[in-house]
């Protein structure tokens, strides 16, 4: 049976419940007969424990779906986007988070970290650059993470998707047109494309360490372990991987 099929059932046995619950009081009134009206109060007892019950599995189903899209964030994190992430940590210039204080910080310091970066600053356009195309060049990514949050009905993730892979599509059409301009250096004085630009790539932060404190509450092991592939990343890009590590 499906959902939509299960509401309606629902529904109609509510009704079905309210009219036998009416029929007992008119009966009761007609009759004067007191156990009508104790038979009256059991389909609404009924109708009671069929909402709590629905909302105990709700709140259950949602319990179960979030964890399930956490497993799927760490996927997603620490392997297509483990670049994009550590480009865009290294190119902030406000607030100064590094995976070294990211590994270091207690719950409430990552709290801190996530109130400064309502507000972020990139050292500058060039920098912003590479990873502006680190977006296009996951593209897929953000299209199967749609996908999977629509299949969990998360629909402000949506929301989210939909908007960095329109953002993606503008980079593309100027790319395709302009493919040896750099897309940010044309577009500063644009403030609709600038205010989206610094939006995606904020964003990026702060989902970021939105996940982080979700993990550090419930598995601060997962936690280490992506930060720990972020390291290795990090590594490599900073041209440090054969050296000794931090």
């Amino acid at each position: 049976m499906e959902e939509k099929d299960i509401r309606f059932f629902s529904r109609r046995l509510v009704v079905i419940l309210v009219l036998t619950s009416l029929v007992f009081l008119i009966l009761e009134k007609v009759t004067h007969e007191v156990f009508l009206h104790h038979l009256a109060a059991i389909p609404l007892e009924i109708i009671l424990g069929v909402f709590i019950v629905e909302s105990l599995l709700k709140k259950k189903e949602r319990q179960v779906r979030r964890k399930q899209l956490r497993y799927i964030k760490s996927h997603i994190f620490r392997s297509e986007l483990r670049s994009l992430f550590v480009m865009n940590f290294q190119a902030l210039k406000k607030p100064a988070i590094s995976l070294f204080h990211l590994r270091q910080a207690t719950l409430e310091q990552l709290r801190e970290m996530r109130a400064e970066a309502e507000r972020v600053e990139y050292q500058s356009l060039e920098e912003m650059e590479p990873l502006i195309m680190e977006y296009v060049k996951t593209q897929h990514v953000w299209q199967l993470f749609m996908e999977k949050a629509m299949d969990f009905h998360f629909e402000n993730i949506v929301e989210d998707m939909i908007y960095i892979i329109h953002f993606i599509h503008d980079v593309r059409v100027f790319k395709d047109t302009h493919p040896d301009r750099l897309f940010v250096k044309e577009v500063q004085h644009q403030p609709a494309m600038m205010k989206k630009i610094h939006r995606v790539l904020g964003d990026g932060i702060r989902k970021f360490l939105d996940y982080a404190i979700e993990l550090k509450e419930a598995a601060p092991d997962m936690l280490e372990e992506i930060l720990n592939d972020y390291q290795y990343i990090s590594r490599i890009h900073s041209g440090t991987f054969l050296t000794r590590p931090e």
